[in-house]
């Protein structure tokens, strides 16, 4: 039976998720293969010079500025942690040379960015000729040196622009490979048959009032006071679900807020495709996963585009007004109540439904048939 190691990282919620849901569909397709999760963080404790200084796991970084916010200017940020992940790229391969002899992958499927070089160059040391895959958890790159690499490797992308990005850096046109979207949880294919006025009187809801959900990944944020005092107006004629993941002090904020209209709070929850059902309208980052997951449940989306969006991230909003899903504002406590106003108007909510909807996406169950013809030499 092959081995197949998919490397993911914990900045941000995303990684893991696409890497246990790719395990999981391998495994119902009963795949001849033996799927490994693969944290980079653990391969580089050793040389984690960030741990050592400070204690905190480099891949926390990312999640402490979501949590708190400190998001602005990652365009002129990410340069400078490319620059110190070269200054360690020998200690880099140095302990994933050990790691890929003692593991002896068949294939490698990375699900993150920054350390593709590193990841590649030690396995074609220790197991030259492995085939390596780039699986692009983002809808597109940020180059240079984000996801994609001029490596030997194939790249799965999700969108027709991380196509283009990848032909435009030269790889070959055989080792470009498109699917249908990101990975999602099999859960959000599960048609839910969910009564949503029962589950929304369940949780202390209105069973017929427009309910928007306010969710900002596993990190929460502390945006999410600022969008729901704008929209806690006792005529507004919305209901809200605010899913505040492990952001327990945005999550207490919440909850001692004096509220005019009904409200859910919630901390982390694997919940999420349940609360899609009950939500007319989604409110959040332009994260790849949340606009993704809100599409398949056809939900329109409402994110933000300024300063303090993440640099890769950006596209997703161009993305979103492209398939007339959703709305981009510039500043959401000054623009959110007029947003939601225009998003449920009866003259528009349809089209950006359809918006929402009008995408296919089954990528999660497309890759191992990739996978399966690339480990049969059929995409060499």
């Amino acid at each position: 039976m092959k081995r197949l190691s998919l490397v993911y990282i914990d900045s941000g919620g995303g990684h893991r998720a696409a890497a246990h849901a790719l395990r999981d569909v391998i495994g119902e397709q009963s795949c001849p293969w033996e799927p490994r999760l693969v944290s980079i963080q653990d391969i580089f404790n050793p040389i984690d010079f960030i741990k050592k200084l400070t204690g905190i796991p480099f891949q926390e970084v990312y999640n402490i500025m979501l949590r708190r916010g400190w998001t602005r200017g990652t365009a002129r940020t990410i340069p400078v942690m490319h620059a110190l992940m070269r200054a360690s790229h020998r200690s880099q391969v140095r302990v994933l040379e050990a790691y890929w002899k003692s593991e002896r992958p068949d294939l490698v499927v990375s699900l993150i960015p920054h350390f593709n070089r590193a990841m590649k160059e030690a396995l074609e040391r220790v197991l030259p000729g492995t085939p390596y895959v780039t699986l692009l958890t983002d809808i597109a790159d940020y180059p240079p040196h984000f996801w994609i690499e001029r490596i030997d490797q194939w790249v799965i992308c999700g969108s027709r622009r991380a196509v283009e990005q990848a032909r435009e850096i030269g790889l070959p046109e055989n080792r470009i490979l498109q699917v249908s979207g990101m990975i999602l949880n099999p859960r959000f294919y599960v048609p839910s048959g969910v009564d949503r006025a029962a589950e929304r009187v369940r949780r202390g809801l209105r069973p017929d009032v427009r309910t928007g959900l306010v969710m900002f990944g596993g990190e929460g944020s502390p945006e999410m006071p600022r969008i729901a005092r704008a929209l806690n107006g006792a005529d507004s004629g919305i209901q809200l679900i605010l899913i505040c993941g492990r952001n327990e002090a945005v999550a207490a904020e919440l909850r001692a807020m004096e509220w005019h209209i009904p409200t859910l709070v919630e901390g982390f929850t694997r919940e999420v495709p349940l609360y899609l059902e009950m939500s007319d309208f989604l409110i959040g980052k332009p994260g790849p996963g949340s606009i993704s997951e809100a599409l398949a449940k056809r939900v329109p989306v409402i994110v933000q585009r300024n300063a303090w969006t993440m640099a890769h991230e950006l596209y997703n909003t161009q993305w979103i007004e492209e398939l007339g899903a959703g709305i981009v504002v510039e500043n959401f406590a000054r623009d959110i109540g007029a947003a939601v106003r225009t998003l449920l108007d009866t003259r528009n909510y349809e089209a950006y439904r359809e918006g929402a909807g009008a995408g296919q996406n089954r990528a999660v169950y497309e890759i191992p048939e990739l996978l399966s013809r690339i480990l049969g030499e059929g995409l060499r």
